[in-house]
């Protein structure tokens, strides 16, 4: 049986530039019988991005799940779905005031054992602009957010792992670039960590 690190560590970009950050978090269950019953749960929850603020419990950000088109949707996300990011704080006018990401990969493996999700989402453009195809996001395109929910045996994993993550300061707009280089500095000095543990345990929370 695969260690939790290396089950669906493929489908994480390989860190090539800028900072990186790795938020983890682990349960336990009595019998895998019951472990598997929950991953069925924390599946559903992983894809279900506009509940995402409210399993992380905290008002730092909150995501709407967005089809290609930039239109509202309720449903579970699917490849080539937008995530609406509004972060605390001013956000970019290429954004409308909000921050953009593309859904550009889910990937499910089951082996004996194990079962795994890992949704991957990168900056992206505001697809409700027609006149510009610029990131819309603090972080430049080459930035990845894989998140991964994991069952090997008994044990449930939840984990979010960014990648290359530089502040996005060459947008046509001087004042984007300003306010994305204070939000990427605070984000890769340590602010999104929060965030992202809050989700990780939202999405296995067993209470």
């Amino acid at each position: 049986m695969k260690a939790a690190d290396d089950f669906g560590k493929q489908y994480i970009p390989k860190q090539r530039l800028g900072e990186y950050l790795d938020v983890k978090e682990e349960r336990t269950f009595a019998t895998e019988t019951e472990a598997v019953d929950f991953f069925s749960i924390a599946r559903k929850r992983l894809l279900d991005v506009n509940h995402w603020a409210k399993l992380a419990g905290t008002a730092l950000s909150s995501f709407q799940l967005t089809n290609a088109f930039g239109n509202v949707v309720d449903r579970y996300a699917e490849v080539g779905d937008y995530l609406r990011i509004d972060i605390p704080g001013p956000g970019t006018a290429l954004g409308k005031g909000y921050d953009w990401v593309k859904i550009e990969e889910i990937a499910e493996e089951s082996e004996a054992g194990m079962d795994m999700i890992s949704l991957r989402a990168r900056p992206a453009s505001n697809p409700l602009s027609a006149t510009s195809n610029e990131t819309a996001h603090f972080l430049t395109e080459q930035a990845t957010s894989t998140f991964q929910i994991k069952r090997i045996g008994r044990h449930i994993y939840a984990e979010e792992h960014g990648r290359n993550e530089q502040a996005n300061t060459y947008t046509k707009s001087t004042v984007d670039n300003l306010r994305n280089m204070l939000v990427g500095w605070a984000a890769m000095v340590g602010f999104s960590y929060p965030q992202w543990k809050a989700l990780v345990k939202g999405l296995i929370d067993t209470k």
